[in-house]
């Protein structure tokens, strides 16, 4: 799935931010509740005016279902929804900054005081640290792609284990009700 191509539905009907930001939301939403569907969040990521075409429907739908395959999967094969690494770094970092603030919208915060683990706290505080990143790379340098890249593999490994804590701990608790009854 072509980020291009999402990206431009996205923006062309003004519909969110960016492809990096609606995709953070899924992720948190996902997190959140795994067994969220496409519905649940295109009606909390994308303008209630937008009037998407039944092709960008799709591929956005196309784009939910498979970052909830890849978050369901035992092959820790999540990762973030950004541009590809022909684009620039500034448009990278940008898009690293804008899929945070959709991962931290989709969590239902931007502050720091919460009933969450401490681990996921931690994480979520990273999180808000990095919708502030300084964006403005103009070095294409080795230092530089190195160290966007340890921070998106950071937020891939931790979206992950927010999936799984949160997940393994909801079917913890149907399966105790299920017990029960």
């Amino acid at each position: 799935m072509s980020y291009l191509i999402v990206n431009l539905a996205i923006l062309q009907q003004e519909a969110a931010g960016s492809a990096a930001e609606v995709h953070g939301i899924a992720s948190a939403l996902l997190c959140l509740d795994a067994t969220s569907d496409a519905s649940d969040w295109m009606n909390e990521a994308i303008s209630r005016d937008a009037d998407l075409l039944e092709d960008d429907k799709l591929l956005l739908i196309n784009l939910f279902e498979h970052t909830k395959t890849l978050l369901e999967s035992d092959e820790f094969l999540f990762d973030l929804f950004l541009p590809e690494d022909d684009e620039s770094i500034e448009a990278r970092a940008i898009a690293l900054t804008q899929w945070c603030e959709g991962f931290l919208f989709g969590m239902g915060r931007i502050e720091s005081k919460s009933q969450w683990p401490e681990d996921i706290d931690e994480i979520l505080k990273d999180m808000v640290e990095l919708t502030k990143m300084e964006t403005g790379i103009e070095d294409e340098d080795e230092e530089s792609e190195a160290g966007l890249t340890e921070v998106q593999e950071y937020l891939r490994a931790a979206v992950m284990l927010i999936y799984t804590e949160l997940n393994s701990k909801a079917s913890a608790k149907t399966a105790a009700i299920e017990t029960v009854h």
